[in-house]
């Protein structure tokens, strides 16, 4: 620990603290780098914020995804994990367990979800990105999370899940209802959880009876080819898939462009590096993004299984450990300038997907997003510029994710296809 520190502990989790936190990661880090708060739901939880302890508790086993090592009831009321999940009995995604189950569920997502079924998947995310940008480039002005960041994750995961394009609106607004958290009618999310459920062990039975070239079908493959995979399971893991991979893309699409729009001399770097065919700078510039301002503020629960010692600080059995990735990867311990966003940083082990074997399986889905949203956006309409007062701009509640509810742009109008 620090001596004694010279100005107040910050205010954690106020509409103010949600535009901006890193000044108080700041605080946090220097003064007390592992620190006990009470979270907006009433649980009382530790926060680590310095990069090396952040990477070891990530790693460490004693560190449970099971909310079962902590409060039945704190979880049984959406206090922690995803509200709903428990009472849409989808609760075994790779989220909420540990080894071995773990390690077989995971196993049996890779074979469906290799790097191969990502490569070929390029062209669709193509598509989808040039066909939301039509939908709005005649017209001169958009808000790119509600026209753009949103649909996109959405449509792209559906595909690659096996959702018939005739139901993937209605995925569109379950997602929505998802990510308002706070914003939305009184339990809106569990019965959003609840539908998603109810469908996804229809489509299931659906796949099994004529199976597609999709991930849902691999994952039934898979099974059916001697892994041990319940009808629980499978739903729980197309779940986790869409919920964990599309709300993470929404905002890094969405964050990113904001960065991008208040650094313009970075912006004019990439366009140009963009408009020569060079594919390095944009490759780079979206690990920078993901590090400077990325999509996940807190990685998801942790329980201690024993006691243990993060950061010189005793972490009792049963606590829950929140490990603070936004203030990680602003580290000076590991970052040089990392209040500064540098989209040619080469040393930049970041840990916006996470570490060890929670490492996030969607990875490579979301840079490939994430690239074609960016590259696409600033070839198309490049003179995109913001059309708010960034201090009139919203974040949205919640304690996981980070992301603006809404993105208003000008730009010339694209000139109609001839």
């Amino acid at each position: 620990m620090s001596d004694q520190p010279d100005s107040p502990p910050p205010t954690l989790f106020t509409w103010e603290f949600a535009a901006d936190p890193y000044p108080a990661y700041a605080w946090l880090r220097e003064h007390a780098p592992v620190h006990r708060t009470t979270l907006p739901s009433g649980v009382d939880a530790w926060l680590v914020t310095r990069y090396a302890d952040a990477r070891q508790a990530l790693a460490d086993a004693r560190l449970s995804k099971n909310p079962a090592h902590h409060s039945e009831q704190a979880h049984r009321t959406g206090r922690v994990g995803i509200p709903g999940e428990r009472q849409a009995d989808l609760m075994t995604h790779l989220l909420n367990i540990d080894p071995p189950d773990h390690t077989r569920l995971r196993r049996l997502v890779s074979k469906a979800f290799t790097p191969r079924r990502v490569a070929e998947f390029e062209p669709r995310v193509q598509q989808l990105t040039d066909r939301l940008i039509d939908g709005f480039a005649a017209r001169g002005s958009a808000d790119l999370i509600h026209e753009f960041a949103f649909p996109l994750p959405i449509y792209a995961i559906c595909d690659l899940l096996g959702v018939p394009a005739e139901d993937q609106d209605d995925f569109r607004d379950w997602a929505g209802m998802m990510i308002r958290h706070g914003g939305g009618p009184r339990g809106g999310v569990a019965r959003a959880v609840k539908r998603m459920r109810t469908y996804l062990a229809e489509l299931i039975h659906r796949k099994r009876a004529d199976p597609g070239d999709d991930l849902i079908s691999g994952l039934i493959r898979a099974s059916d080819h001697g892994e041990h995979l319940t009808e629980n399971e499978a739903a729980a893991m197309a779940f986790i898939l869409l919920f964990a991979g599309f709300e993470t893309t929404v905002n890094l699409i969405g964050n990113g462009l904001y960065s991008l729009m208040n650094q313009p001399l970075q912006r004019a770097r990439l366009q140009e590096s963009i408009a020569r065919g060079e594919s390095g700078l944009l490759a780079t510039g979206v690990e920078e993004l993901l590090r400077f301002d990325g999509p996940v503020e807190l990685a998801t629960w942790r329980f201690a299984t024993e006691p243990l010692t993060i950061g010189g600080v005793r972490i009792p059995v049963g606590d829950p450990v929140l490990v603070v990735l936004a203030a990680a990867d602003r580290d000076p311990a590991r970052f040089e300038r990392p209040d500064t966003l540098d989209l040619a940083r080469r040393d930049n082990p970041h840990l916006g997907f996470g570490h060890g074997i929670h490492y996030c399986i969607g990875a490579p889905l979301a840079r490939l997003e994430g690239q074609a949203a960016l590259a696409t956006l600033l070839t198309r309409l490049p003179d995109l510029r913001l059309a708010a007062d960034p201090a009139e701009l919203r974040w949205r509640g919640g304690l996981i994710m980070r992301g603006l509810r809404e993105l208003p742009v000008s730009f010339t109008p694209e000139a109609a296809a001839k």
